[in-house]
């Protein structure tokens, strides 16, 4: 007999050998059809798999996300099935299960794939669906696999970086394919998929490689959820950031300026200081002080972080100097020149904790084909601070930390989501520096405080920076897209490298512990989902521009400029519309830039100091006094809690 624990706690006995599917049956016949993968020992395995161990068990349905990784790694295997057949020259590489569907990277030799071919291909891979065959995963030897495989090169390269004993295929209907496993029962769940694009993408992530071609695709079991889907994906371009960007003036880009260095236009200078001016005075009232690094360091500085060795190869190449030896980097992060800050100091755990926060410009070499708009560039700003504390402060300020990053996001209106806590892989610790004691400690401080505050938490094995555990948090957009936004890491080993030390109450030296956080992440990205998530329509206290005076006439114009300078006296920033065009094509011009206020004067105004209101998305609101409409604007951009209050 074996022992299986649910994960609700409860614990069920089988026969040596019951699979996943039967273990569902033996719950309900509901759920047994529903269930269509399952993790054992918190490895995902087929539902026919044979449990003769103790173990813990979760069934994985459609509405779990490694159910849904499950069923587009199998799609994976019906698109290339269904290349093949039309292609059966091409040559097929990887196919992984991503965040919204599955992509599949194939090198189609002197053939090339259009997205004419898409349709067929929908079709041929439902076509095939509808036989309903099962997925048989098996084991075969290291010579098998290469003899198999001998006229693939992607392949070959693949298995000789395996042993014997590791190497799986699967097989549904004629297809075979080297895998290592995770897949839904058969073809027949798959009702509906659509073939998305195709991109080029250089083999294993390297330009010198060959360029393949990545078709991308979704697949889902009901027709709905792809009309759905596609549904949302009309309105994902629609609020493209990069569209918006453009046509709101708040970025672009310069080819002379260099790929993946973004300049920042006027409307998008003040968006961003008003974001910085936001979380400062957050930031102050939590007893922050604020730094400025240099944008170089010393390589020797980064060597001793562990950076160089980390990330060195996804660098800018170095900086030589006129003098021997001597090289410097661009700063890919700032955590290494704040702990040079805390040196200057000598502290006592009086003086504990220092918090240092910084606007800091990093810079990381992203390969071409990787840069997207804002979300992924070579040079961007981190709201970065660095917290050195006694271990006995640790949990409070992780637990204030939170705070900040609750307050960050109710206010910009980020109010679905779910944290992650990001813990190193048992399985390879190989990829990390300092003690198992330490990473212990700091990741028993992430899960109590996120207890402590409540928080819906899910762990990740294996996503943990280099250097501690970390807590992410995943926020879901307009479109129910989940990105990664704020997050906060406990760090005990950069105190050890930089020999970071404070006087403890027994007047011996001790090490502090580092928090790093970031409530944005970068700027550069959150505004990119900002601008998505809002379409444009920023919160009022946040708008670039919060005002259009539109003079009816060029006589009003002088009316108009008085009324500004009274608006910018109390904050309230926006313009003039000087044109000589008629108000209503103003009127529309103004909502189309998305401002949220549009102020018409004219001689009745002039004469009586006042302005006729109109507000974007809800019309006129009639005529106000200039006082009467701060007033009323004060009130309307007043953020949902002031900081230290109601955090």
């Amino acid at each position: 007999m074996v022992k299986i624990t649910l994960p609700d706690g409860s614990l069920k006995e089988f026969e040596s050998g019951v699979t996943p599917l039967e273990i569902a049956k033996s719950i309900s016949e509901g759920l047994a059809r529903n269930t269509i993968s399952a993790m054992v020992n918190a490895q995902q395995v087929e539902v026919s798999t044979p449990i003769t161990t103790d173990s813990t068990v979760q069934l994985l349905t459609w509405n779990d996300a490694m159910g849904k990784k499950a069923f587009w790694h199998s799609s994976a295997h019906l698109l290339a099935q269904a290349i093949l057949f039309y292609f059966p020259q091409a040559k097929l590489t990887i196919g992984p299960a991503i965040e919204n569907g599955f992509y599949y990277d194939v090198d189609f030799g002197e053939d090339a794939l259009s997205d004419k071919d898409f349709e067929k291909i929908e079709k041929k891979m439902l076509e095939n669906a509808k036989h309903n065959s099962s997925f048989n995963l098996y084991s075969v030897s290291k010579a098998e696999a290469l003899k198999a495989y001998a006229d693939n090169p992607y392949k070959t390269e693949l298995i000789s970086n395996l042993n014997d004993g590791e190497i799986t295929f699967c097989t549904h209907e004629d297809f075979t394919d080297l895998c290592r496993g995770g897949h839904i029962p058969s073809t027949g769940i798959v009702k509906a998929v659509k073939v998305l694009n195709a991109a080029g993408a250089y083999w294993r992530g390297n330009e010198n490689n060959p360029q393949l071609t990545r078709v991308y695709g979704i697949s889902f079991p009901k027709q709905k959820e792809l009309t759905e889907y596609l549904e949302r994906l009309e309105e994902a371009k629609r609020r493209d950031h990069r569209k918006l960007g453009k046509e709101l003036g708040i970025f672009a880009f310069s080819e002379k300026v260099g790929a993946g260095l973004p300049l920042w236009l006027p409307k998008g200078a003040a968006l961003r200081k008003k974001l910085e001016d936001f979380l400062s005075k957050a930031q102050k009232k939590a007893g922050y002080e604020f730094v400025m690094t240099p944008h170089i360091g010393n390589v020797e500085l980064y060597k001793t972080s562990g950076h160089f060795q980390k990330y060195g190869a996804d660098s800018f190449q170095t900086i030589k100097t006129p003098h021997e030896n001597e090289e410097f980097m661009l700063k890919p992060m700032n955590c290494p020149h704040h702990c040079e800050i805390y040196k200057v100091g000598q502290w006592s755990y009086r003086d504990l904790p220092k918090r240092f926060a910084e606007f800091g410009t990093v810079y990381r070499y992203e390969q071409s084909g990787e840069l997207h708009g804002l979300t992924r560039v070579r040079g961007f700003t981190q709201d970065d601070a660095h917290l050195f504390c006694t271990p006995d402060q640790l949990l409070k300020e992780f637990e204030g930390v939170i705070d900040l990053v609750m307050y960050v996001f109710k206010n910009l209106g980020f109010e679905d989501f779910v944290t992650q806590v990001s813990l190193r892989d048992p399985e390879d610790k190989d990829k990390y520096i300092g003690s198992d004691e330490n990473w212990e400690k700091a990741e028993a401080a992430i899960m109590t405080a996120a207890k402590n505050k409540n928080l819906t938490t899910i762990v990740e094995y294996g996503e943990a920076a280099f250097y501690g555990p970390k807590l992410d948090f995943m926020v879901k957009d307009a479109l129910g897209r989940r990105w990664q936004l704020g997050t906060i890491q406990v760090d005990y080993n950069l105190p050890e490298r930089f020999d970071l030390t404070y006087i403890g109450n027994d007047g011996e030296k001790h090490r502090p512990v580092m928090i790093h956080r970031a409530p944005f992440g970068s700027m550069e990205r959150f505004i990119a989902i900002l601008l998505e998530n809002t379409a444009g329509d920023f919160p009022l206290w946040l708008s670039p521009e919060q005002f259009i005076l539109l003079p009816i006439s060029e006589k009003y114009v002088e009316y108009a400029e008085k009324v500004s300078q009274l608006l910018e006296n109390h904050d309230i920033s926006g313009l003039i519309d000087k044109r000589n065009e008629k108000t209503g094509k103003k009127i529309r011009d103004a909502e189309l830039a998305k401002l949220p206020f549009m102020l018409v004067v004219g001689e009745s105004e002039a004469e009586a100091g006042t302005v006729s209101v109109r507000r974007r998305g809800e019309g006129d609101l009639g005529t106000m006094s200039v006082e009467d409409f701060i007033n009323y604007f004060k009130k309307a951009a007043e953020l949902n809690a002031e900081f230290g209050q109601n955090a």
